[in-house]
Protein backbone atom coordinates (compact mmCIF):
# COMPACT_ATOMS: atom_id res chain seq x y z
CA UNK A 1 0.00 0.00 0.00
CA UNK A 2 1.20 3.50 -0.84
CA UNK A 3 1.31 5.47 2.39
CA UNK A 4 -1.27 8.23 2.95
CA UNK A 5 0.09 11.73 2.43
CA UNK A 6 -0.85 12.70 6.00
CA UNK A 7 -2.90 11.56 8.97
CA UNK A 8 -4.25 14.01 11.56
CA UNK A 9 -4.44 13.29 15.26
CA UNK A 10 -8.22 12.98 15.01
CA UNK A 11 -7.84 10.60 12.08
CA UNK A 12 -5.37 8.46 14.01
CA UNK A 13 -7.78 8.29 16.94
CA UNK A 14 -10.61 7.31 14.61
CA UNK A 15 -8.61 4.57 12.92
CA UNK A 16 -7.52 3.25 16.32
CA UNK A 17 -11.17 3.16 17.43
CA UNK A 18 -12.10 1.15 14.34
CA UNK A 19 -9.32 -1.36 14.99
CA UNK A 20 -10.19 -1.64 18.70
CA UNK A 21 -13.92 -2.22 18.13
CA UNK A 22 -14.54 -3.07 14.47
CA UNK A 23 -17.92 -4.67 15.21
CA UNK A 24 -19.28 -1.24 16.15
CA UNK A 25 -17.72 0.72 13.32
CA UNK A 26 -19.46 2.25 10.29
CA UNK A 27 -17.42 2.53 7.09
CA UNK A 28 -18.98 4.86 4.51
CA UNK A 29 -17.69 5.37 0.98
CA UNK A 30 -18.54 7.33 -2.12
CA UNK A 31 -18.44 5.44 -5.45
CA UNK A 32 -17.21 7.54 -8.39
CA UNK A 33 -13.73 8.91 -7.78
CA UNK A 34 -13.43 6.95 -4.54
CA UNK A 35 -14.00 3.28 -5.40
CA UNK A 36 -14.09 3.81 -9.18
CA UNK A 37 -11.75 6.02 -11.22
CA UNK A 38 -13.36 9.03 -12.92
CA UNK A 39 -13.79 8.46 -16.67
CA UNK A 40 -15.16 10.57 -19.54
CA UNK A 41 -18.26 8.39 -19.94
CA UNK A 42 -20.07 7.64 -16.63
CA UNK A 43 -21.47 4.46 -18.18
CA UNK A 44 -17.92 3.18 -18.60
CA UNK A 45 -16.99 3.60 -14.93
CA UNK A 46 -16.03 0.46 -13.06
CA UNK A 47 -14.74 -0.01 -9.52
CA UNK A 48 -11.05 -0.55 -8.88
CA UNK A 49 -10.41 -4.30 -9.21
CA UNK A 50 -9.47 -4.51 -5.55
CA UNK A 51 -12.58 -2.74 -4.26
CA UNK A 52 -15.14 -5.55 -4.20
CA UNK A 53 -12.72 -8.14 -2.73
CA UNK A 54 -11.66 -5.89 0.15
CA UNK A 55 -15.25 -4.84 0.88
CA UNK A 56 -16.31 -8.50 0.91
CA UNK A 57 -13.61 -9.23 3.50
CA UNK A 58 -14.39 -6.16 5.63
CA UNK A 59 -18.18 -6.45 5.69
CA UNK A 60 -18.35 -9.40 8.13
CA UNK A 61 -15.76 -7.81 10.43
CA UNK A 62 -17.26 -4.34 10.96
CA UNK A 63 -20.64 -3.11 12.07
CA UNK A 64 -21.66 -1.66 8.69
CA UNK A 65 -20.24 -0.93 5.26
CA UNK A 66 -22.33 1.58 3.32
CA UNK A 67 -21.74 3.11 -0.10
CA UNK A 68 -23.44 6.48 -0.53
CA UNK A 69 -23.58 7.65 -4.14
CA UNK A 70 -25.43 9.98 -6.44
CA UNK A 71 -25.84 7.13 -8.91
CA UNK A 72 -28.85 4.84 -8.87
CA UNK A 73 -28.08 2.14 -6.32
CA UNK A 74 -28.50 -0.71 -8.80
CA UNK A 75 -26.01 0.92 -11.18
CA UNK A 76 -23.40 1.26 -8.43
CA UNK A 77 -23.91 -2.40 -7.50
CA UNK A 78 -23.46 -3.47 -11.13
CA UNK A 79 -20.48 -1.23 -11.90
CA UNK A 80 -18.85 -2.08 -8.59
CA UNK A 81 -19.27 -5.84 -8.90
CA UNK A 82 -20.92 -5.72 -5.47
CA UNK A 83 -23.64 -8.33 -5.91
CA UNK A 84 -23.41 -11.04 -3.29
CA UNK A 85 -21.47 -9.09 -0.67
CA UNK A 86 -23.33 -9.88 2.55
CA UNK A 87 -23.69 -6.97 4.95
CA UNK A 88 -23.09 -4.28 2.31
CA UNK A 89 -25.65 -1.48 1.93
CA UNK A 90 -25.75 0.88 -1.07
CA UNK A 91 -27.64 4.15 -0.69
CA UNK A 92 -28.23 5.49 -4.20
CA UNK A 93 -29.48 8.87 -5.38
CA UNK A 94 -27.98 10.47 -2.25
CA UNK A 95 -29.94 8.19 0.04
CA UNK A 96 -33.32 8.10 -1.71
CA UNK A 97 -32.70 4.49 -2.76
CA UNK A 98 -31.46 1.58 -0.67
CA UNK A 99 -30.00 -1.69 -1.94
CA UNK A 100 -29.34 -4.45 0.57
CA UNK A 101 -29.08 -8.23 0.13
CA UNK A 102 -30.23 -7.94 -3.48
CA UNK A 103 -33.38 -5.97 -2.60
CA UNK A 104 -33.83 -2.43 -3.97
CA UNK A 105 -36.16 0.10 -2.32
CA UNK A 106 -36.84 3.31 -4.24
CA UNK A 107 -39.45 6.10 -4.18
CA UNK A 108 -41.17 7.76 -7.11
CA UNK A 109 -39.17 10.70 -8.57
CA UNK A 110 -40.52 14.13 -7.55
CA UNK A 111 -42.37 16.04 -10.31
CA UNK A 112 -39.66 18.69 -10.58
CA UNK A 113 -37.27 16.14 -12.08
CA UNK A 114 -39.69 15.38 -14.92
CA UNK A 115 -40.15 19.11 -15.55
CA UNK A 116 -36.39 19.72 -15.67
CA UNK A 117 -35.90 16.66 -17.90
CA UNK A 118 -38.37 18.04 -20.44
CA UNK A 119 -36.89 21.55 -20.44
CA UNK A 120 -33.19 20.69 -20.25
CA UNK A 121 -32.49 20.12 -23.99
CA UNK A 122 -33.95 23.52 -24.88
CA UNK A 123 -32.10 25.23 -22.02
CA UNK A 124 -28.77 23.74 -23.10
CA UNK A 125 -29.36 24.76 -26.72
CA UNK A 126 -30.27 28.32 -25.70
CA UNK A 127 -27.14 28.53 -23.56
CA UNK A 128 -24.92 27.52 -26.48
CA UNK A 129 -23.68 24.40 -24.70
CA UNK A 130 -20.87 22.71 -26.68
CA UNK A 131 -22.01 19.61 -28.57
CA UNK A 132 -19.80 17.45 -26.37
CA UNK A 133 -21.96 18.36 -23.34
CA UNK A 134 -23.99 15.35 -22.28
CA UNK A 135 -26.77 14.64 -19.81
CA UNK A 136 -26.78 11.67 -17.46
CA UNK A 137 -30.34 10.82 -16.45
CA UNK A 138 -30.25 9.22 -13.00
CA UNK A 139 -33.99 8.92 -12.61
CA UNK A 140 -34.14 10.94 -9.39
CA UNK A 141 -31.69 13.57 -10.70
CA UNK A 142 -30.13 14.94 -13.90
CA UNK A 143 -26.38 15.49 -14.29
CA UNK A 144 -24.94 17.75 -16.99
CA UNK A 145 -21.33 16.81 -17.77
CA UNK A 146 -18.74 18.95 -19.59
CA UNK A 147 -15.76 16.61 -19.21
CA UNK A 148 -15.70 15.75 -22.93
CA UNK A 149 -15.69 19.42 -24.03
CA UNK A 150 -12.55 21.03 -25.43
CA UNK A 151 -12.64 23.58 -22.58
CA UNK A 152 -14.63 21.74 -19.89
CA UNK A 153 -14.26 24.34 -17.13
CA UNK A 154 -15.27 27.19 -19.45
CA UNK A 155 -18.31 25.20 -20.59
CA UNK A 156 -19.24 24.46 -16.97
CA UNK A 157 -19.16 28.13 -15.99
CA UNK A 158 -21.20 29.06 -19.07
CA UNK A 159 -23.96 26.71 -17.99
CA UNK A 160 -23.91 27.30 -14.23
CA UNK A 161 -26.27 30.28 -13.98
CA UNK A 162 -28.82 29.07 -16.53
CA UNK A 163 -28.97 25.62 -14.91
CA UNK A 164 -29.33 27.26 -11.50
CA UNK A 165 -32.35 29.15 -12.87
CA UNK A 166 -33.84 25.94 -14.27
CA UNK A 167 -33.32 24.20 -10.93
CA UNK A 168 -35.07 27.03 -9.08
CA UNK A 169 -38.04 27.01 -11.48
CA UNK A 170 -38.34 23.24 -11.13
CA UNK A 171 -38.05 23.21 -7.34
CA UNK A 172 -34.69 21.45 -7.45
CA UNK A 173 -31.17 22.07 -6.13
CA UNK A 174 -28.12 22.60 -8.35
CA UNK A 175 -25.09 20.71 -7.02
CA UNK A 176 -21.64 21.29 -8.60
CA UNK A 177 -19.09 18.49 -8.91
CA UNK A 178 -16.06 17.43 -10.91
CA UNK A 179 -16.92 18.99 -14.31
CA UNK A 180 -20.60 18.27 -13.69
CA UNK A 181 -23.67 20.22 -12.57
CA UNK A 182 -26.46 18.12 -11.10
CA UNK A 183 -30.11 19.05 -10.70
CA UNK A 184 -31.65 17.08 -7.85
CA UNK A 185 -34.43 17.35 -5.25
CA UNK A 186 -33.90 19.38 -2.09
CA UNK A 187 -32.76 17.42 0.94
CA UNK A 188 -30.79 14.88 -1.10
CA UNK A 189 -27.23 14.92 0.20
CA UNK A 190 -24.72 12.43 1.50
CA UNK A 191 -24.58 13.98 4.94
CA UNK A 192 -28.30 13.50 5.52
CA UNK A 193 -28.02 9.95 4.15
CA UNK A 194 -25.10 9.11 6.47
CA UNK A 195 -26.71 10.60 9.58
CA UNK A 196 -29.97 8.78 8.86
CA UNK A 197 -28.15 5.50 8.30
CA UNK A 198 -26.27 5.82 11.60
CA UNK A 199 -29.44 6.80 13.45
CA UNK A 200 -31.31 3.79 12.04
CA UNK A 201 -28.69 1.43 13.46
CA UNK A 202 -30.20 1.99 16.88
CA UNK A 203 -26.84 1.87 18.65
CA UNK A 204 -24.05 4.37 19.01
CA UNK A 205 -21.21 3.39 16.62
CA UNK A 206 -17.70 2.91 17.95
CA UNK A 207 -16.37 5.03 15.06
CA UNK A 208 -17.44 6.36 11.67
CA UNK A 209 -15.25 6.66 8.57
CA UNK A 210 -16.25 8.31 5.32
CA UNK A 211 -14.19 8.39 2.13
CA UNK A 212 -15.00 10.72 -0.77
CA UNK A 213 -13.46 12.77 -3.54
CA UNK A 214 -15.89 15.46 -4.71
CA UNK A 215 -17.79 18.50 -3.48
CA UNK A 216 -20.91 16.43 -2.92
CA UNK A 217 -18.99 14.47 -0.27
CA UNK A 218 -18.45 17.55 1.90
CA UNK A 219 -21.91 17.05 3.40
CA UNK A 220 -20.85 13.59 4.55
CA UNK A 221 -17.69 15.11 6.03
CA UNK A 222 -19.96 17.53 7.92
CA UNK A 223 -21.96 14.57 9.24
CA UNK A 224 -18.81 12.83 10.50
CA UNK A 225 -17.68 16.01 12.22
CA UNK A 226 -21.07 16.44 13.88
CA UNK A 227 -20.81 12.86 15.17
CA UNK A 228 -17.34 13.69 16.48
CA UNK A 229 -18.86 16.58 18.42
CA UNK A 230 -21.16 14.00 20.02
CA UNK A 231 -18.17 11.90 21.07
CA UNK A 232 -18.04 9.38 18.21
CA UNK A 233 -14.50 9.01 16.78
CA UNK A 234 -14.48 9.82 13.08
CA UNK A 235 -12.17 9.60 10.09
CA UNK A 236 -12.41 11.84 7.00
CA UNK A 237 -10.69 10.24 4.00
CA UNK A 238 -10.01 12.10 0.74
CA UNK A 239 -9.48 10.18 -2.47
CA UNK A 240 -7.13 12.82 -3.81
CA UNK A 241 -7.22 14.36 -7.28
CA UNK A 242 -5.99 17.52 -9.00
CA UNK A 243 -9.56 18.50 -9.94
CA UNK A 244 -10.95 18.99 -6.42
CA UNK A 245 -8.92 20.16 -3.43
CA UNK A 246 -11.66 21.16 -0.98
CA UNK A 247 -11.87 17.66 0.55
CA UNK A 248 -8.11 17.31 0.92
CA UNK A 249 -8.05 20.54 2.92
CA UNK A 250 -10.50 19.06 5.46
CA UNK A 251 -9.50 15.40 5.41
CA UNK A 252 -7.71 13.48 8.14
CA UNK A 253 -6.23 11.09 5.60
CA UNK A 254 -5.41 11.86 1.96
CA UNK A 255 -4.71 8.93 -0.38
CA UNK A 256 -4.04 8.71 -4.09
CA UNK A 257 -7.39 8.01 -5.73
CA UNK A 258 -9.33 4.75 -5.69
CA UNK A 259 -6.14 2.66 -5.51
CA UNK A 260 -5.21 4.53 -2.34
CA UNK A 261 -8.68 4.02 -0.86
CA UNK A 262 -8.45 0.28 -1.52
CA UNK A 263 -5.00 0.26 0.04
CA UNK A 264 -6.29 2.00 3.16
CA UNK A 265 -9.12 -0.53 3.50
CA UNK A 266 -6.66 -3.38 3.05
CA UNK A 267 -4.51 -1.88 5.81
CA UNK A 268 -7.54 -1.81 8.12
CA UNK A 269 -7.93 -5.57 7.64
Amino acid sequence: MKSPRSVTAAGTAGLDAIRENPAGAVLGLDFDGTLAPIVDDPAAARAHPGAAPVLARLAPLVGSVVIITGRPAAVAVEYGGLTGIDGLVVLGQYGLERWESGVLTEPEPPPGVAEARAKLPGVLAAAGAPPETFVEDKGQALAVHTRRCAEPEVALERLRSILAALAERSGLTLEPGRLVLELRPHGMDKGTALRSFVADLGARPSAVLFAGDDLGDLAAFDAVESLRAEGVPGVLVCSGSTEVTALAERADVVVDGPAGVVGLLEALL
